[in-house]
C-alpha cells in the first residue's frame, strides 16, 4: 500500500490545513462481528520525525503514533472511528495488498477516506427552479387534484386503441381514433366538476373537433388541465428475467418545450414492474426510479408537472401482503431517486397501482382490506409534499376500481395528499361497448362516461354508494395480462 494516492479522497478537505498536510477518516469496521481480533494498523518508520498527532483509542491515550503499532481493541459489531492526522506518506496498512490484512490478526474489513462526517458540511445546492416555477408547477398539480377531481387517461398508443376498437368491430383509421376523442372530450358539462386533467396521446394534442376548436382548448374550456404522454414504450433490461425499463428521454427537453408552447400543463411516464418469485430484481427498481427522476426532472425544467407512474402488474397469483411489500419497496426507490435529482415535490402527482392481490390469487380480499394495505403503502413511502396520487385501475372493473377508490378515501388513516384516480379502461369500457363505432350512439356512450365520471367523482371524496344496477359492463373485468400501454 505503500506509495498509493489518497490524494483524490483527501483534496480539498475542509480544515485539513490546521492539521497539516492531510487530514483522513478511517473507518475500521469488525468482519467477523462479536469477539472479532485486534487489528493492527502501521505508521510508517521511514519517515523523518514523528508522526505530527496522536491516536487515542480507550485505554491507549497518550500513546505516541511514530514508529508504533497501535492495535484495536475487539470490536463488537459496532464501528469505530478514527481520526488519523498525518501526512499521507506516513501511512501505510500492514500485510498485504488489497486484502487490508493486518500481521496475522484478522481482515480489515473496510478502509474509507470522507470528509463530510468530520466536518458536517453538506454539497452546495444549486436551485433548480425558481420560485415563480415552483409556484406554476404546484398551482398546476392543485387544479388537477382539486376535490371531487380526478385524471381522464385518454393516452392509448395508436397500437393500444387498435386493440380497443377492433373489440367493438372498428377499424383503426386517425379518423375513427379522432371521433372517439372527441366523444369523451365534448360530454356535457356534468364532467366538468370530475374531470380535472385529462392525458392525451401525441396525435391527440393536435386533432380538432367537428366544428374545428383543437381538442385542448375544448379541454381548457371544461375547467381541465391539458396532459401528454412523454414515454416511447417500455423495452427490454438486459440481465433481468423479462424485466424492463422505458424508453424516451432522448429528446424529451425540447418535446417538452414544444408541449407546453401548444397547451400542455402536465405530462406522463409509465414504468413498469412485474412480481415474481424472483423479481422485481434491485437493478429493475434502481433503472426504473432513476428513469423516472430524470424525466420528472426535465419536465419540471419546462414548467410541465410530471406524473411519475411506477406501475406493478396484477399479473401473477401473489396475495395482498405480498403486492404491499413489493409497492413499499418501489416507492421508496422512486422517492430516494426523486430526491437525488432535486424534484420539487410540490409539483408532482404519483400515478401508482392500488394494493390488490394477484389476479390468479385464489383468496379473495375484501375492498377495506385492499384500501387499508394501500393506505399503509403509501403512508410509509410517500412524503405528505407531493400534492396528489392518481391511482391507475390496473385492469379492474368499472365498479370494482370505483369501489376500491372509495374504500381508500374511508380508510381511518391520516392520509395528507389527495387520493384519486387517473382511469383509462376504467371510465371508458361502457362507453365503448355503447358507441360500438357507429355515430348515432354518440350520446348513449357520452352518458355512459359521464355515469363513470360521476361515480369516481364520488369515490375520490369516499362518497360512492353502488347502486345495484351497474351494467354487464361495468362489472365485467378489464384485466389484460401484460398490459403495455
Amino acid at each position: 500500500m505503500k506509495g498509493h494516492s489518497f490524494s483524490p479522497f483527501l483534496a480539498g478537505i475542509p480544515g485539513a490545513k490546521d492539521y497539516g498536510p492531510f487530514a483522513a477518516a478511517v473507518i475500521l469496521r469488525g468482519s467477523e462481528g462479536v469477539g472479532a481480533s485486534p487489528y493492527t494498523l502501521r505508521v510508517s518508520e521511514s519517515v523523518v520525525g514523528p508522526c505530527p498527532g496522536r491516536w487515542d483509542p480507550p485505554g491507549e491515550e497518550g500513546k505516541p503514533l511514530g514508529g508504533a503499532c497501535c492495535s484495536v481493541n475487539t470490536f463488537r459489531a459496532f464501528t469505530y472511528l478514527v481520526t488519523l492526522i498525518v501526512s499521507l506518506e506516513q501511512l501505510q496498512l500492514c500485510g498485504q495488498t488489497g486484502a487490508f490484512s493486518g500481521e496475522g490478526v484478522g481482515p480489515l474489513a473496510s478502509l474509507q477516506f470522507s470528509y463530510p462526517e468530520l466536518t458536517g458540511t453538506m454539497p452546495y445546492q444549486y436551485p433548480a427552479l425558481t420560485p415563480e416555477q415552483k409556484k406554476e408547477l404546484s398551482d398546476i398539480a392543485h387544479r388537477i387534484v382539486a376535490p371531487g377531481k380526478g385524471i381522464l387517461a385518454a393516452d392509448e398508443s395508436t397500437g393500444s386503441i387498435a386493440k380497443r376498437l377492433q373489440s367493438i368491430g372498428t377499424e383503426n383509421t386517425e379518423e375513427n381514433r379522432r371521433f372517439y376523442r372527441q366523444l369523451l372530450l365534448t360530454a356535457d358539462d356534468r364532467v366538468n366538476p370530475c374531470i380535472g386533467g385529462v392525458i392525451l396521446f401525441h396525435e391527440t394534442l393536435y386533432q380538432k373537433t367537428d366544428d374545428g376548436r383543437p381538442f385542448p382548448q375544448v379541454i381548457k374550456s371544461k375547467g381541465g388541465v391539458v396532459g401528454i404522454k412523454v414515454d416511447k414504450g417500455v423495452v427490454p433490461l438486459a440481465g433481468t428475467n423479462g424485466e424492463t425499463t422505458t424508453q424516451g428521454l432522448d429528446g424529451l427537453s425540447e418535446r417538452c418545450a414544444q408541449y407546453k408552447k401548444d397547451g400542455a400543463d402536465f405530462a406522463k411516464w409509465r414504468c413498469v414492474l412485474k412480481i415474481g418469485e424472483h423479481t422485481p430484481s434491485a437493478l429493475a427498481i434502481m433503472e426504473n426510479a432513476n428513469v423516472l427522476a430524470r424525466y420528472a426532472s426535465i419536465c419540471q425544467q419546462n414548467g410541465i408537472v410530471p406524473i411519475v407512474e411506477p406501475e406493478i402488474l396484477p399479473d401473477g397469483d401473489h396475495d395482498l401482503k405480498r403486492c404491499q411489500y413489493v409497492t413499499e419497496k418501489v416507492l421508496a426507490a422512486v422517492y430516494k431517486a426523486l430526491s437525488d435529482h432535486h424534484i420539487y415535490l410540490e409539483g408532482t402527482l404519483l400515478k401508482p397501482n392500488m394494493v390488490t392481490p394477484g389476479h390468479a390469487c385464489t383468496h379473495k380480499y375484501s375492498h377495506e382490506e385492499i384500501a387499508m394495505a394501500t393506505v399503509t403503502a403509501l403512508r410509509r413511502t410517500v412524503p405528505p409534499a407531493v400534492t396528489g396520487i392518481t391511482f391507475l385501475s390496473g385492469g379492474q372493473s368499472e365498479e370494482e376500481a370505483s369501489i376500491n377508490l372509495n374504500a381508500i378515501n374511508k380508510c381511518p388513516l391520516l392520509k395528507p395528499w389527495a387520493l384519486t384516480f387517473s382511469y383509462g379502461r376504467a371510465l371508458q369500457a361502457s362507453a365503448l361497448k355503447a358507441w360500438g363505432g357507429k355515430k348515432e350512439n354518440l350520446k348513449a356512450a357520452q352518458e355512459e362516461y359521464v355515469k363513470r365520471a360521476l361515480a369516481n367523482s364520488l369515490a375520490c371524496q369516499g362518497k360512492y354508494t353502488p347502486s345495484g344496477q351497474a351494467g354487464a359492463a361495468a362489472s365485467e373485468s378489464l384485466f389484460i395480462s401484460n398490459h403495455a400501454y
